[in-house]
Formats: C-alpha cells, sequence, structure tokens
C-alpha cells in the first residue's frame, strides 16, 4: 500500500501542535494498522488534542495491533476512537491495560445504561468468576472492568453527540445509575466475602453466611449520585442504614455490626488500591455525626438523630437522597421517615440565613489563587446555581410538593412552572447549569481525576473548548466561561438573598393558606384593625388563575407579615393593592416582588409607615422601581435637577405646559427623597440640602418660563427679577411639606417706574398661580419682607436699600441671616447679597437691638404658640426645640459675623460649628443644641411622613406617637422611648439656651 506524508496545511487544520512528530506518527500508525495516513487524519481532526489521541494510537498499536487495526479500518469506529482518546487520557490508559476492551469502540454508540440493566452486568461480572471462593482483589478488578466499558461507553456517547448541552442531562443520570450499579456490585461481593458457611473457619470480619443474609442494608445516594447528576469522576456521597430482618433469629446491634462490616468491604471493593485503579471514593461523612460518628445506623436511630440533634445543613444535604443500592424497601422507608422533616426544616429559627451563611463560608475557604478558575465553588459556579435551587425548594418546598424534586434541573422547572422563579430566569439559570457541567465533565473526563479547577495554560483550554464543543478556541472559551459566571452570580445574588424568604421560612405551616375566620382571626392578632378589610384586599389580590395572582399568592404570607410590622398595616394592605390594581400586570413590577434583593421589604415598609408616600406612589407607581436600588433614592444634584428641567422647557414652549410638567417632577423628587428619609439612605442634613434644592430648581425654572413670553422666546420683559430663599429654605434646611419663605426682589431695566413694578407683581401672580399643586401642595410665604404682611409684596433693589437704611427693625436684619438667592437674575442676586450683608453682619450691634432679640423671643413664645398646646411638645416653637436653637445661633452671628467669617452661612449647624471654632460656644453645649435640632428636624418630617399633614406638636396618643417612632428607627413599641428621649434632649438643650441666650442660670435637674 502506498503511503503519502500528511500536508502540514492537514496537521494544522486537524489541531495538531506538533507537526513533525504528528507526521512522523501519522506514518508509523499507518503501516501498523494499514489503514492510510490522510484517512487517520481525517479521523484525527474529531479529536479535542489530536497530539494525545495519536501518541495514544501509536501506544495502542504496539500492544494489541490486531485489536486496533480493526478500529481503525472502519472511518466510523476510527472517528470514535479518535474523540475518545483526544479527550480522555484515562480511559486511553484502560485500554492500554486491557486491549482486549477496544472492541467497545466498533460498535455504535448507545444511550447509558438504566440502573437495572447497569446492575445485571456488573453483578453478572462477579457471576462469570464461577462458584470457587471469592478473593476481594478478583472481585474487585471484575467490577471495575465492567465498570469502565460501561464509562467508556457512556464517554463514546457523549462525545458523539452533535451538542453536549443538549445530553448532559443524559450522561449525568447515565453516570449516577452507573455509579449505583457498581455499589450494588460491590454489596453483592462483600456478602459473600464476609459469610461463611458451615464448616468455615470462623475469622475477624466473617459472619455466619445466614446472619449475613438477615442483615438488611440500604445505600442512601446523597448529592448527585442522589439527584442523579453525577460527574465522570466525583465522590459517590452515601449514607448507610441496616437492620435486622428477623429480631429474634439477629438482634439489631448484631445487624448493624454486620452491616458496618459490609459497608467497608463494599467500600474498599470500589476505593481501594488494586491492579485495576479504584473508581471513586465512597464518602460517608454526610451521615449523622460526620467522621465522628458511627458508620451505620438503624433507621430508628438516624430518625432520633434527626429530630434531636441535627443541623440546618443536614437537612439540606437530605434533599437530594434517594436508595441508591442495597435493600430498596429499606431505602424507602428511611425516605419515608426523613422527608417530612426535610421540608419542614426551613421553620427553624435561623434557617435562611444559616444556609445563606455556610454558601459564604465555602466561597471564602477556596484558596485565594483558585477563586477564579473554580468551575464548582467559586462566584458564578455549579454551587451558586445549586445552592440557590436548594433553599428555594425547602424554602416554598414545606406548602408546595410540586417542587420536591432531588434534580437541580427538575426542581428548576418545578419552580419556574409554579411561579417562585421568572420563566426567563430559569431558563437561563438551567443553560447556564448545563453548560457549566459540561466544562465540569471534560475536565474530569480528560484524566479521570476529580478536578474543578479551570485551566489556565492556552493549549489546555483549547482542548477543553475542542472537547465541549463550546468554542473553537481559548479566547472563545474564556470569554463564553466568564460571561456565564458573571451571569450566574447576578441571578444567584437576586435569587439566593431574596429577604422574602427568611420571612416566608418563619411562618408556621399553618399561615400559608389563609380561609375567612382564622384569617380574620390571624390578622387581628398580628396588629390589623380591620382585619375583614385586610382580608378583602387579599382576596382581591389573589384570586383567579392569572400569573399575577399566582405569584401574588405565593408572596402574600410574607407581604402580610411585614405589613403587620408596621406601623399602619391596614393602610399598607391598602396602598399595596391600590399599586397592584395599577401595576399588577405590569412585567417588571412582578418581577421586582418576586426576585429583588430587599425590594418587597422596602416598600411593604414604606407603605405600612407612611400615608404620605402611599398618596404620592399612588399617583406615580413608577417611582416603586427605585425601591430595587437605594443608590435611585439618593439626593439629585441641583445641577442634574436644572439640567432635566432646562430640557422641559426646551420641549415646551407654551408655559402652562411647561408648568405642569415642572410640577410633576418637583413631586417625583419630594417622593424619591421621602422614601430615602424613610429607608435610611440619608441624613436630616441631606435630606434638608435634597428638599431645598428641588425647591429652588422649581422656582428658578418656572419664572424662566413665565419671564420667556407666551410664545416662548425670551425676548426680554424690561426688568431684572429675582427670589430670595428664607427662613428654613434659605438655610437649605426643609422638612417634607416645609412652606417655602421667599421674598422677591426687581430692578428696572428697559422699563422704568409702575410700569417695571407692575411686570414684577405679575411674575409674582403666576409663579404663585403655576406652583400651586392640589396633589402635593406648595406654598411660598413672603411674611419675612419688610413690614411683613403690611408691606408690598414686590420691591426694587433701591427700595429694599432705603429701607433697610431707614427703617429696618433688628428682627428683619435677623431674618436676612437665612436670606439666600434661588431664583432669577445672578447679577440682581449678588446684588441683593451685597445689600443684605451690610444689614446682616453688622461691625456692631447695640446692647439695645440684643435686648430687642430677646424681648422678642420672649414674646415669640408666649403669643406665637398655639392655645392649649403643651411648650415641652412643640418641635418648632416649643422649650429647647428648633427656634431656640436657631435663635441662639442667630444672636451669635448677629454679633460676631463681622469678625469671624466662617459665621457668614445661612446653615444653622454649620454656623454653630463656626460657633465652637471660634471659641465662642462649648463644644459640648453646641453638641447637645445640635442634637435636639436634628432630633426636632426628624420629628418634624417624620409627623409628616406618618400622618400625609404637616403639624409641629408631638402627638400624645400612643398609635401616633408610635407611627412617628418607627419612621425615626425606633424598635416596636418604643412611643414611650421616643417621647422620653425628646423631652430629655429638648430639656436639655433649654438649659443651655436659658443660660447662653437669656442669661439664666439653670437649676439643678433631678438626679436619677
Amino acid at each position: 500500500m502506498t503511503r503519502q506524508a500528511a500536508p502540514y496545511s492537514g496537521l494544522a487544520r486537524a489541531g495538531f501542535d506538533d507537526f513533525e512528530r504528528a507526521r512522523a506518527g501519522l506514518a508509523r500508525l499507518a503501516e501498523a494498522s494499514e489503514v492510510g495516513a490522510p484517512e487517520l487524519l481525517e479521523a484525527l481532526t474529531a479529536a479535542a488534542d489530536p497530539d494525545e489521541a495519536l501518541a495514544t494510537l501509536e501506544r495502542l498499536a504496539e500492544r494489541a495491533p490486531a485489536e486496533l487495526r480493526r478500529v481503525l479500518q472502519r472511518p466510523a469506529s476510527a472517528e470514535r476512537a479518535a474523540r475518545l482518546l483526544g479527550a480522555s487520557r484515562g480511559l486511553g490508559e484502560f485500554f492500554l491495560r486491557n486491549p482486549d476492551e477496544l472492541a467497545l469502540l466498533e460498535r455504535e454508540p448507545e444511550p447509558p445504561l438504566g440502573e437495572r440493566e447497569a446492575r445485571a452486568v456488573l453483578v453478572g461480572a462477579l457471576d462469570e468468576r464461577g462458584d470457587g471462593p471469592v478473593e476481594p482483589e478478583a472481585a474487585a478488578r471484575a467490577i471495575r472492568l465492567r465498570y469502565r466499558r460501561l464509562l467508556a461507553g457512556i464517554a463514546v456517547y457523549d462525545l458523539t453527540r452533535a451538542s453536549a448541552i443538549e445530553a448532559v442531562d443524559t450522561i449525568a443520570a447515565g453516570l449516577a445509575d452507573l455509579a449505583g450499579a457498581a455499589l450494588d456490585a460491590a454489596l453483592v461481593a462483600a456478602r459473600r466475602l464476609v459469610g461463611r458457611g458451615p464448616g468455615e473457619a470462623a475469622a475477624p470480619g466473617r459472619y455466619p453466611a445466614e446472619e449475613v443474609a438477615a442483615t438488611r442494608f440500604a445505600v442512601i445516594g446523597m448529592g448527585k449520585a442522589g439527584a442523579r447528576e453525577l460527574n465522570y469522576l466525583s465522590d459517590v456521597d452515601v449514607i448507610f442504614v441496616a437492620e435486622s430482618a428477623d429480631e429474634e433469629r439477629l438482634a439489631q446491634g448484631r445487624a448493624v455490626e454486620i452491616a458496618t462490616r459490609l459497608a467497608v468491604v463494599a467500600s474498599r471493593l470500589i476505593d481501594d488500591a488494586g491492579i485495576e485503579p479504584p473508581l471513586w471514593e465512597v464518602d460517608a461523612n454526610l451521615r449523622p455525626e460526620g467522621k465522628d460518628g458511627a458508620l451505620v445506623r438503624t433507621l430508628d436511630s438516624h430518625v432520633q438523630y434527626y429530630e434531636r440533634w441535627a443541623k440546618s445543613w443536614e437537612f439540606q444535604a437530605l434533599l437530594k437522597a434517594r436508595p441508591l443500592a442495597g435493600d430498596a424497601e429499606l431505602g424507602a422507608r428511611y425516605l419515608a421517615a426523613l422527608s417530612p422533616m426535610v421540608w419542614a426544616s426551613s421553620g427553624r429559627e435561623g434557617f435562611v440565613e444559616s444556609v445563606q451563611q455556610m454558601r459564604e463560608r465555602v466561597t471564602q475557604h477556596i484558596p485565594a489563587d483558585e477563586v477564579d478558575v473554580q468551575l464548582k465553588l467559586g462566584p458564578g459556579g455549579l454551587r451558586d446555581i445549586e445552592f440557590t435551587v436548594q433553599l428555594l425548594q425547602l424554602v416554598h418546598g414545606a406548602s408546595d410538593d410540586e417542587i420536591h424534586q432531588r434534580g437541580t434541573l427538575p426542581a428548576l422547572g418545578a419552580l419556574a412552572s409554579r411561579g417562585y422563579v421568572g420563566r426567563e430566569e430559569a431558563a437561563e439559570f438551567a443553560h447556564d447549569y448545563r453548560l457549566l457541567r459540561v466544562l465540569e465533565h471534560r475536565l474530569q473526563l480528560s484524566r479521570l481525576r476529580r478536578t474543578h479547577l479551570m485551566p489556565r495554560d492556552e493549549s489546555e483550554l483549547r482542548v477543553l473548548a475542542r472537547a465541549s464543543g463550546l468554542a473553537r478556541n481559548a479566547a472563545e472559551l474564556t470569554a463564553l466561561w466568564q460571561a456565564t459566571r458573571q451571569r450566574v452570580r447576578g441571578l444567584h445574588e437576586r435569587l439566593f438573598y431574596r429577604p422574602l424568604l427568611s420571612a416566608v421560612a418563619a411562618l408556621p405551616a399553618s399561615g400559608l393558606e389563609l380561609t375567612s375566620a382564622q384569617a380574620e382571626a390571624r390578622l387581628a392578632a398580628i396588629g390589623f384593625r380591620d382585619p375583614k378589610g385586610a382580608l378583602g384586599h387579599i382576596a382581591a389580590l389573589t384570586a383567579g388563575v392569572s400569573r399575577r395572582a399566582t405569584i401574588q399568592r405565593h408572596l402574600m404570607p410574607v407581604l402580610i407579615s411585614w405589613f403587620a410590622e408596621g406601623a399602619d398595616p391596614d393602610y399598607g394592605m391598602l396602598a399595596f393593592r391600590r399599586l397592584s390594581d395599577t401595576l399588577g400586570t405590569t412585567h417588571w413590577y412582578l418581577r421586582l416582588l418576586r426576585d429583588s434583593s430587599d425590594a418587597a421589604l422596602r416598600l411593604t415598609r414604606v407603605l405600612s409607615g407612611s400615608r404620605f408616600v402611599g398618596e404620592l406612589l399612588e399617583r406615580s407607581p413608577e417611582s416603586v422601581a427605585w425601591l430595587e436600588d437605594l443608590d435611585e433614592l439618593r439626593p439629585r444634584s441641583l445641577a442634574a435637577l436644572r439640567e432635566e428641567s432646562s430640557a422641559v422647557l426646551a420641549r415646551h414652549g407654551e408655559v402652562e405646559a411647561a408648568a405642569k410638567v415642572l410640577r410633576a417632577i418637583r413631586r417625583r423628587e419630594v417622593l424619591r427623597l421621602a422614601l430615602a428619609a424613610i429607608l435610611d439612605v440619608c441624613s436630616v442634613e441631606e435630606l434638608g440640602h435634597g428638599l431645598s434644592d428641588v425647591t429652588e430648581n422649581h422656582l428658578a425654572t418656572t419664572v424662566a418660563a413665565i419671564r420667556r413670553g407666551e410664545d416662548g422666546h425670551d425676548d426680554g420683559d424690561g426688568i431684572e427679577f429675582a427670589v430670595i430663599g428664607m427662613g428654613r429654605f434659605g438655610g437649605r434646611e426643609l422638612g417634607i411639606s416645609s412652606d417655602a419663605d421667599v421674598i422677591y426682589v426687581y430692578r428696572p431695566a428697559a422699563l422704568e417706574g409702575d410700569a417695571a413694578h407692575r411686570v414684577a407683581l405679575r411674575i409674582v401672580s403666576e409663579l404663585g398661580r403655576l406652583t400651586e399643586d392640589a396633589r402635593l401642595p406648595f406654598e411660598l410665604d413672603a411674611d419675612l419682607r419688610p413690614e411683613g404682611r403690611n408691606g408690598v409684596m414686590v420691591r426694587s433693589l433701591e427700595a429694599y436699600r432705603a429701607y433697610y437704611a431707614r427703617w429696618s427693625l433688628t428682627w428683619e436684619a435677623q431674618a436676612l441671616l437665612r436670606a439666600r438667592g434661588v431664583a432669577g437674575d445672578a447679577a440682581l442676586l449678588d446684588d441683593f447679597r451685597e445689600l443684605a450683608d451690610g444689614v446682616r453682619y453688622p461691625a456692631s450691634i447695640a446692647e439695645q437691638a440684643v435686648r430687642e432679640v430677646k424681648r422678642i423671643k420672649a414674646r415669640v413664645e408666649n403669643e406665637r404658640l398655639p392655645q392649649n398646646a403643651d411648650p415641652a411638645r412643640h418641635l418648632k416653637l416649643g422649650r429647647g426645640s428648633l427656634s431656640d436653637v436657631e435663635w441662639f445661633v442667630q444672636l451669635i452671628q448677629l454679633q460676631h459675623a463681622a469678625s469671624v467669617p466662617a459665621l457668614r452661612t445661612t446653615s444653622t449647624l454649620d454656623a454653630l460649628q463656626a460657633a465652637v471654632d471660634a471659641g465662642l460656644v462649648a463644644a459640648d453645649d453646641a453638641e447637645t443644641l445640635r442634637a435636639a435640632w436634628i432630633f426636632a428636624s426628624r420629628a418634624r418630617s417624620a409627623l409628616t411622613l406618618w400622618l400625609d399633614r404637616t403639624t409641629d406638636v408631638l402627638p400624645v396618643e400612643r398609635t401616633q406617637l408610635e407611627g412617628v417612632a418607627r419612621l425615626m428607627g425606633y424598635p416596636p413599641g418604643s412611643a414611650a422611648r421616643l417621647e422620653q428621649d425628646y423631652l430629655q434632649l429638648t430639656r436639655r438643650a433649654r438649659a443651655v439656651f436659658d443660660r447662653d441666650f437669656y442669661g439664666i442660670e439653670p437649676g439643678r435637674e433631678p438626679t436619677r
């Protein structure tokens, strides 16, 4: 036969690395097999590692030329040989040890045998040895040879499929069935080795054959073996259970002793060193008490252990348990006894958290240099998917038998069909799980070694890419794997840490299904004041067969419990129903409720704690999406607000249309800040800044819309115009629903006199009209203007200058301490600030003016406090409250700001700190005042959030006080504690105020 050397181009296309060695090897193999080099090269093109496949074929040609020749002379079997030997050096070594097994490659690939068929083949290998004495080494070799023959058949079938991903389920199940068959065969051999017949001499570890026969013994498969999703080379996790078939003939203790010997011998037949290498490790460490526990127990002993001592992770391990080998009836009774405990285990205290922490510990124990290449345990690996699915099963399986599945993929399918997991997420998880399993299979098949580490070497990655069929080269495979990891990790974090799980797991089983009478009683018991009404909302949300209703039914038990933890669960449930009626069929809303970490909990928290937010959310339901990401609740910068509002003006030329959108923006941003305040995303100072920025932007943009004319073009209105923020608005200290204190100023430009004044009055009038909002009231309060309510609404800059020069009173200079330009023409704002600085920061202040400030403060306390209001409970004007701190700071500013530039600020707290830095106030006193101011500010906003109306009096009624307390972060039942804290803080602040403002030395506080 003429032999031709393979061309280099053909070797390159086939994937060879060493061309010279490949050409020489092909020539030698062609000569030995009597098959042409081109035909051999064609077959080797199918190999993942053609260099490895060729080298093994050459060795086989030397060892078994006739057997190999039969394989290579048929193109189909030659290709099968190349695929197998190019993907598995381990099976190549098996054929080299046992060349007669090469006949396997001549047959068409077939699907893996079922468990019964595989058991018959392996036990048959023992029977083929005849009726003579059984030798351990011979029995082990017979089982291992037959096992590896079947394993090679599975590998050939696997490697010849068009899609490894589509085949992986079949392969994993076949490997698990083969492992079970191997254990069954090992048990048959063990019984023969351990039992001694009549007349045989006694020996250690051997028992009368009739006693061995009377010992019932079952092997429970755990982990991947139990779930029928085994790898090519995994440890096989097992638990052993035994009992006497007849206690009159064989005591239970004796049966356990014999079963223990059977377990040891059977395991050694599988995993001890021998002529034919061991198959895999039989790992019984998941048994009760682990390595320290008895290797074999009776069924009663197992039950007692799991009832009394088992940890949460042990129930999770039992999720995949199934009878794998031995006595099937005993194995079935084992499952029947323990399964109810498994599905009830999620009700144990801290169960979900313990499972989550276990997953984190697994990740933390990965060596640092392996984290990025760990296919199984690393972030985004197989264990992320498995832990996620198992946790979802255990929590929801307590009340839903449909998801009682052992396998990861069947369980995932059941979770999706029952609405616990989104269909899209389930499909992604399933595909990615199969992909990762294919990579794991190919890694282990390569050398028949247990590994879960992705190769770092490029050539090894290339071989893995070809063997799996998932990519053409190392770079493509790496990109595919990294993308899969990221996708899996993202899904894992959304589903695994879903706080819904903890709450569902904590509910008693009876709480998951609500009937009218029982449900009303339960709702009343957990805090609903109108349980019948709440039940009506629940029924409306969960009725029907739609996917929305299905998901709501799954979520409702935990949502009810979360609403009950709020201060007003009835309103929370009502508001939730309204939202769900509006958004219930929206895909993102259902997905957010079910899958978003923390979002559902946050929603129940804000709805059951704030009528203010509930009403705004009903008008802006799409804002619920913010709850998925707390960063969405951060206060937006003034620049960002200005940019958006400017775009509105550019789109809407007509002032009414623009104003309508601007009002919606204000409502949206106030809602954002209200949510941020409730969920502790921002401090009270940040809240004040954020609300002030929203108000400033609203005024500035509305003024711009008014002044540009009806046609939308800014042709000038003949004047300069500006709005000056005063009070808490000027200080950037607004609270929820605070009025905006302002004054208005203009300066004639093209127009003069009355004409200019009329234009300014028109702007002010239009500003009030266009900012009025029935949905979220907005009040512009100009009472701090010169002469107060008796003064003209808007003045020119020169009129202000003349007034302050001749008529200004001390209180008006004090009011200007908070003045800050917020809208209008920049030049006019600068000039007004210069004018105000000359008034509010005098070079000196007369003692009479200081006395006047103190006199007015005393008058405010006596006359402006509402009738019958308790001075100790008024948050704004009461003793030690906001006004005390603000007047204290403002007097210091009037006295010292001229010489201490840091005091020239509109912020109360900044000025207070500047006073400390300048040595004007003791640090301890400043901290006392600061604490009272912050507490009162928080309580004032909390009252508005709770009641959806503005009030400045700390409630006396316990329910109202409790609602405020909860919004301020107090635990349930803290109404009295809130009251005590407020009274204590303000009493101390008042003592500082009386001493340093009025000059009154406080009396000694009673000792506690």
